[in-house]
């Protein structure tokens, strides 16, 4: 089939591989426009375009595709599909209906739950036991459409998000290789989404990095490795009586009873009910570290954490 790939992160490149790996001629990709980055601020290409780059695919980074020069230029590519994962701009109705078989997206949660920007990071937030990857028909609504293909997957007890995201990315881009399979021979079929359990995945806002001791232990220890490794729960600790922010990459849960942000023996800290145990941890400055390389590095410790 004649393609055109929309993608930026990481996450959309297993796919886009398996798409030419598997023969459809891939006949532009859509992708993020470079943005500053680093020190220098210089323009990074997202990985997706990179990527596309090294197959010979000519790349397209348009800042919206809303104007009727991008639509008319998206139209002829004369396309038999477009293929979308994790693009990050809206589709207008004029793109989705260019393809003559419409868009599939690839979307990381079991829709209708988590709908929206961050499915992966929200599941496990929320402690979620299960989440999966579906292959889906784009319609006009936010992540509305009806399901093609899923592949459910259980979440670990100390999973992060950053591990669900990597089995994810890998068995979708499997997933939508099945899909495309079977579009092409013409079964693959499509079934409402359910109209109970709707949630949305809002995209995560700094404001919600830092730990809340006074939270109960399993709230405290979803957040942490809801947002391990990107953005990063945080704390602060006075470490020779200079405030030092503390990231917290892996958790676990464990025993103890104190006032919240009492620091317990072996890096524990007592939350609102129960505890949790810092695995791994990032100070300001420094690269991560597991919990004996840093408390040999740190020197006597406060009472509580900030």
């Amino acid at each position: 089939m004649r393609i055109i790939f929309m993608g930026t992160p990481e996450f959309a490149v297993p796919t886009l591989t398996e798409i030419v790996s598997s023969g459809h001629e891939v006949v532009a990709v859509y992708s993020r426009a470079p943005k500053p980055a680093g020190r220098g601020q210089a323009e990074r290409k997202s990985p997706v375009h990179l990527a596309a780059e090294g197959f010979g695919i000519e790349v397209r980074t348009p800042r919206s595709l809303r104007n009727a020069d991008e639509q008319a230029g998206f139209a002829a590519l004369d396309a038999d599909l477009a293929v979308v994962v994790a693009y990050g701009l809206i589709l207008p109705a004029p793109i989705l209906a260019a393809p003559r078989l419409g868009c599939l997206n690839l979307h990381g949660s079991l829709l209708p739950r988590w709908r929206g920007a961050a499915p992966i990071q929200r599941a496990v937030m929320a402690g979620d036991k299960h989440s999966g990857v579906m292959v889906m028909r784009m319609d006009e609504g936010l992540d509305t459409g009806p399901i093609g293909l899923v592949e459910a997957m259980p979440i670990g007890p100390d999973m992060t998000s950053g591990e669900l995201h990597d089995r994810m990315m890998l068995v979708g881009a499997d997933l939508m290789g099945r899909a495309l399979a079977a579009l092409e021979r013409g079964s693959l079929g499509f079934t409402p989404q359910a109209s109970e359990g709707v949630t949305y995945a809002a995209k995560i806002d700094k404001a919600e990095a830092r730990i809340d001791w006074t939270r109960p232990a399993s709230e405290v220890h979803n957040l942490i490795r809801g947002l391990s490794p990107f953005p990063g729960a945080w704390f602060e600790l006075a470490l020779n009586g200079t405030p030092t922010r503390v990231k917290v990459l892996r958790s676990s849960l464990a025993e103890g009873t104190a006032a919240p942000g009492t620091i317990l023996p072996g890096l524990t800290v007592a939350c609102g009910a129960g505890a949790v145990r810092l695995v791994t941890v990032q100070r300001e400055g420094k690269g991560a570290m597991d919990a004996p390389t840093f408390l040999r590095g740190a020197g006597p410790l406060p009472e509580r954490a900030g």
